[in-house]
């Protein structure tokens, strides 16, 4: 049976169907949004994984090329793996999914989504994320949704639901919301400097907008009718929960108010394994169940201390920020650098400060396009202390710089201001929580450390939540561990007029528009507190580029005078490099940048520069060089590629019998522009230069001897032409 329903969000029509592709997966939608298309599948074991002790979900967002038309780059012409693009949306499917299924869920679940066709004007993530939530609704395995995520525009101060590429680019915000009835679960997106109040509004708008999709997916749901499996959380032994907290309470709530976070892990270790020790005998072969047992004691320890204490693992209140440490210009030959520590976490930030050809190409689904700021975001095992294999950037990584790079983004200088190429990299060399935070703020540092003049600092902050049945707790800087045990890691950027980048993620059923407003508000006075400190160590961009950077200067030529630059076969552009040591790049529209550490390097490229694309007017002198001589005259080289001809009536007053009484080759000439034809040959004067004899009459016009037209043609007596013998270009 095909079930296919729509509904409106915002002037979007989304229609939503299931019956008629991929009929063996547990779920399976198809779901478009004007000539975008997205199928989405969930499948699911209806055993647990033995030995695990997480949830083994997996999401896949995957784009396919010919949905736009297009082939794929590279050698072997089809799909790999996962670009960037496509592992941020994965995460964006996982995040508010993944709080939903029961406590204890040990089977494998996997959710795919291909795109299948995407026109230029709707996007597909948010789509791929509906369809997700819509695909397991549907299916039998036990899931508390639905839930409905939508991207909130903001053109000409109006909000906007799921706006179009064009709509996205023209306003000041670009956010995801995912809801539930009820709640928020997840948001992530990037702003212009927007303010707690609207940002707060722009949240809740998305989640009414949701609304309707929601009850059109238990519509849907009631329409497949399939029976949900059933899942029983495995009981644990009579007595064990007394017997655990009786052995184990006292060892964890000392381990809880250990500030330092090796000691601190190191007595949880130890207390853990005393505790089985000591139970083992009591209950014999429950091992499992201990230790499971014993975590849930750690767990809840810890959030009853926070919420009905207020006192934290380190000893913080609620709202007090990590000290923090900073020194820039750490590295000596970085192009700009710093390390930022907070606490127990610390990041090393660079920049790196390229040229245009150092521009990332983006092969993206619709069009390709170049990318000029660069975040690189590093998390090796030492730096919590772990021995891991190191296979390159994780999704996690990826998805920190993601969040670090949309902090800082719209507060670049603009490519007409900054010509540069920028490349961050940030280095966790420690970490306990918000590591992501002191990448946007070491970034910060490092670029202006370099000479970048961003429009504002910007800073981060993780914000955290512990949410008991009577009673919340909002935190502020939150460590690894208030991540780990808490509900919600809510990671706020910004500057000091208002938020740039968001991440939100939910472990529980949802937020209300107190605690968001709330955790808002607390984030601003840290971010603020943050900010000061920057400040304190660096108030401003350094007034001039790191010695090390290249130096980028910019001029303007014609378009049609690219190619007299680039030359034949790239030869003359090629030479100007050679003899400056210059990098030279050249924009379609005419835009040259030049780019090298000596500043008279790039001088003397831009005096060649200037020399070929100059255009002669009469009237103008040249110290011109010979290069060619002839009985009736001698071509002069007054720029690089451009040469004109000196008559034998124009070289002096008297009568000139022979060119080479007056120049050899190579000489420098002083000489005028005579005549400029309609073909651009340029006619030359020495004589002009030189002060008439006395008594001197002009001869007629016509004792001048041949003129330039009459040599025989264009060819004649002048003997062949540049390309084709004179071995210049």
């Amino acid at each position: 049976m095909i079930i296919r329903e729509s509904v409106k969000i915002g002037d979007k029509t989304i229609t939503l169907e299931t019956g008629r592709i991929a009929k063996q997966a547990q779920g399976a939608v198809l779901i478009t949004c004007g000539e975008t298309i997205v199928l989405v599948t969930a499948c699911g074991t209806q055993e647990a994984r033995a030995g695990i002790d997480f949830f083994p979900l997996s999401c896949d967002y995957v784009e396919k090329t010919y949905a736009a038309g297009r082939i794929p780059g590279g050698f072997f012409k089809r799909e790999g793996r996962l670009r960037d693009d496509e592992i941020l949306i994965s995460r964006l499917i996982d995040r508010p999914c993944r709080p939903l299924f029961p406590e204890g869920y040990r089977n494998e679940v996997q959710i795919v989504a291909t795109v299948l066709s995407v026109d230029k004007t709707n996007p597909a993530d948010t789509l791929a994320m509906v369809g997700a939530s819509c695909a397991l609704h549907i299916s039998p395995m036990p899931w508390d949704g639905p839930i409905a995520s939508v991207r909130v525009g903001r053109v000409d101060g109006k909000f906007v639901a799921n706006p179009t590429y064009a709509e996205i680019e023209a306003g000041d915000m670009n956010i995801v919301v995912s809801a539930t009835r009820t709640a928020i679960v997840m948001v992530e997106g990037e702003c212009s400097e927007v303010s707690e109040a609207d940002f707060a509004d722009a949240i809740f708008f998305g989640k009414d907008a949701v609304q309707a999709v929601i009850e059109l997916q238990d519509k849907i749901r009631e329409a497949v009718g399939v029976k949900k499996w059933t899942f029983t959380i495995p009981t644990r032994p009579e007595g064990l929960e007394a017997r655990v907290e009786a052995v184990a309470k006292p060892g964890i709530k000392d381990a809880c108010n250990l500030r330092e976070k090796g000691e601190r892990y190191s007595k949880f270790k130890d207390v853990k394994k005393h505790t089985v020790s000591t139970l083992a005998a009591e209950f014999v072969g429950q091992e499992a169940f201990i230790k499971e047992t014993y975590e849930d004691l750690r767990y809840d320890t810890m959030r009853e201390q926070v919420v009905y204490e207020g006192k934290r693992v380190d000893g913080r209140d609620l709202t007090t920020v990590r000290p923090i440490s900073i020194e820039v210009g750490f590295l000596p030959r970085t192009h700009g650098s710093t390390l930022f520590t907070r606490g127990e976490t610390q990041a090393i930030c660079t920049i790196t400060l390229g040229t245009s050809r150092d521009e990332q190409r983006i092969d993206g689904l619709v069009e390709e396009n170049w990318k000029r700021f660069l975040l690189h975001y590093n998390f090796p095992p030492f730096s919590v202390g772990e021995v891991k294999p190191m296979r390159g950037p994780g999704r996690r990584e990826i998805g920190h710089g993601h969040l670090a790079e949309r902090a800082l983004a719209r507060m670049l200088p603009s490519k007409e201001d900054f010509p540069y190429t920028m490349r961050l990299v940030s280095e966790i060399t420690e970490s306990n929580g918000s590591s992501s935070m002191a990448t946007v703020c070491g970034g910060t540092l490092a670029m202006m450390d370099a000479g970048v003049k961003l429009k504002a600092p910007v800073a981060g902050v993780a914000m955290g939540l512990i949410m008991l049945k009577d009673k919340y707790a909002v935190l502020t800087d939150i460590l690894g561990d208030e991540d780990h045990l808490g509900d919600m890691d809510f990671k706020v950027c910004g500057t000091d007029k208002g938020i740039t980048a968001i991440q939100m993620d939910i472990k529980i059923g949802g937020l209300t528009r107190e605690v968001v407003e709330k955790a808002l508000a607390q984030a601003k006075t840290a971010r603020l507190h943050v900010l000061s400190k920057m400040n304190e160590t660096l108030s401003q961009a350094r007034p001039d580029l790191s010695a090390h950077a290249p130096r980028i200067t910019q001029l303007k030529v014609k378009p049609d005078q690219i190619r007299t630059i680039i030359g034949p076969g790239g030869k003359m552009i090629k030479a100007i490099v050679d003899q400056t040591g210059c990098s030279i790049d050249i924009e379609d529209d005419g835009t040259v940048s030049i780019a090298s550490p000596d500043s008279d390097s790039v001088l003397k490229a831009i005096e060649i520069i200037k020399s070929l694309t100059m255009t002669p007017e009469v009237g103008e002198t040249y110290k011109a060089k010979v290069v060619r001589i002839e009985p009736y005259g001698a071509f002069l080289e007054f720029a690089p590629g451009k040469d004109g001809m000196l008559h034998v009536s124009e070289i002096d007053y008297s009568r000139v019998d022979n060119v080479e009484d007056y120049m050899k080759m190579g000489d420098d000439v002083d000489v005028k522009i005579i005549e400029v034809d309609r073909e651009g040959r340029v006619r030359f004067s020495r004589k002009a230069l030189l002060p008439k004899p006395e008594g001197y009459v002009e001869p007629p016009a016509g004792d001048r001897g041949p003129r330039r037209d009459d040599r025989g043609g264009r060819g004649g007596d002048r003997g062949p032409r540049r390309d084709s013998g004179r071995g210049r270009r």
